[in-house]
């Protein structure tokens, strides 16, 4: 049969890496001199310095009047879900103004005394959510983020959580 020896294997696979390598700087450098390249990449530049807005879609937090824009309009969209009928997404909205708020446990008093109890339960269960998930992401380094901090409000503001049930105290 044909053999094919080790020095003719690495040169093939040397070759071809060669040409891969080649082949992405020429298309990188083609879509770069493209003037519509430029353009889009301006437009979206502008447009997140305008909005305030990361590619995440939160804004920037150096930025407080965004924070602010962010906060009202997702405290907004949540309540308008809610009184659709649209309780998940309600939740999810409230839940994102909540990790941005400067006082989350003056908020979180103020939904649960306006808020149903179905539905404040599910915001609490969506914190616990984000505060796990940081937990989870940040497991070499233990930062206390956002959703930690509204999680440790919890106790202040009188609620109290386990895993599988929300305990919601009256605050009167």
């Amino acid at each position: 049969m044909l053999e094919i020896n080790k020095t003719a294997l690495s040169i093939a696979a040397g070759v071809a890496g060669t040409l891969f390598i080649g082949y992405c700087i020429y298309f990188d450098n083609k879509r770069r001199s493209d003037p519509d390249y430029k353009k889009k990449v301006r437009e979206r530049r502008r447009k997140n310095r305008k909005t305030g807005t990361t590619r995440s879609g939160l804004p920037s937090l150096n930025d407080h009047e965004a924070i602010e824009r962010y906060f009202l309009q997702e405290i907004q969209m949540g309540e308008t879900l809610i009184g659709r009928g649209d309780f998940e997404s309600g939740v999810e909205h409230l839940a994102n103004a909540l990790v941005v708020c400067g006082q989350p446990a003056r908020l979180l008093q103020v939904l649960q005394t306006t808020l149903p109890a179905q539905v404040f339960g599910m915001l609490i269960m969506k914190m616990q959510e984000f505060g796990n998930k940081a937990n989870n992401e940040n497991n070499e380094t233990p930062k206390i983020t956002a959703s930690d901090k509204i999680v440790s409000d919890m106790s202040s503001v009188g609620l109290e959580s386990s895993s599988d049930a929300v305990i919601i105290d009256d605050l009167e």
